[in-house]
């Protein structure tokens, strides 16, 4: 199954898996400390990896797509990250 998927498609893809898989494991460090501030915790810690992955998986889909998308093209989905990274700084 996966000798079909592009390179760049299964990075993706596996840089997901495992960003599901840190989500839902901080799920149950929340239910297993039970209180709030150590939730506080580990949710914050989530927030500085979610956008790392996002950075990846983008870096990854851009240099697959590279050859065949103009350099203006890029400079906007350079552009629509950054506005996602400053929409959800807070």
């Amino acid at each position: 199954m996966f000798q079909f998927l592009e390179k760049a498609v299964l990075g993706m893809a596996l840089l997901r898996i495992i960003s599901g898989c840190i989500e839902i494991t901080a799920a149950f460090l929340m239910m297993k400390f039970n209180t709030v501030d150590k939730a506080l915790m580990i949710n914050s810690s989530l927030a500085i990896i979610g956008p790392l992955i996002l950075i990846t998986t983008t870096t990854i889909g851009v240099i697959g797509l590279a050859d065949n998308i103009s350099l203006m093209k890029l400079i906007w989905i350079f552009l629509g990250v950054c506005l996602i990274l400053i929409g959800i700084k807070s």
